[in-house]
């Protein structure tokens, strides 16, 4: 039996919620690290590291956007993941029957982005966005 199609979309049912992997990648620092992850890629490797904020840098990784970010509340880094989905409100129900974590507390979104915060049993934090918000390809 086929799980899914040849397709970066992994049907879950017979309805029409799909989702996607996105390309950004956010790596929580604290402030004690900040700088010195700056420099590590874009001084040792060499990588395009643009600042977009005062707390926050992109790295251009590849296919991947990898989003450096000061937290001062971080005692250490971590990595949070973007998934992205043709309809986010069918996934919110979705991911609630299926009992995934929602912490939307955890960082605020803009009032009129399509996405919210969850996380994974390992304690990964997700965003779902929907897919012009994600990235995702």
């Amino acid at each position: 039996m086929q799980l899914w199609q040849n397709s970066k979309e992994y049907p879950l049912t017979s309805t029409d919620l799909k989702f996607r992997g996105g390309r950004n990648i956010a790596m929580k620092l604290p402030p004690h690290q900040y700088e010195a992850t700056i420099t590590f890629y874009r001084d040792t490797l060499g990588l395009d590291v643009k600042q977009t904020s005062d707390n926050s840098h992109a790295v251009d990784y590849g296919p991947i956007r990898l989003w450096l970010d000061r937290c001062v509340k971080a005692s250490h880094a971590e990595l949070w993941l973007d998934i992205g989905t043709n309809d986010t409100k069918a996934a919110a129900q979705h991911l609630a029957q299926k009992d995934v974590v929602r912490c939307d507390a955890i960082e605020e979104l803009p009032a009129n982005f399509d996405g919210y915060w969850i996380a994974s049993p390992a304690g990964v934090v997700h965003i779902v966005s929907g897919y012009e918000d994600s990235g995702a390809v």
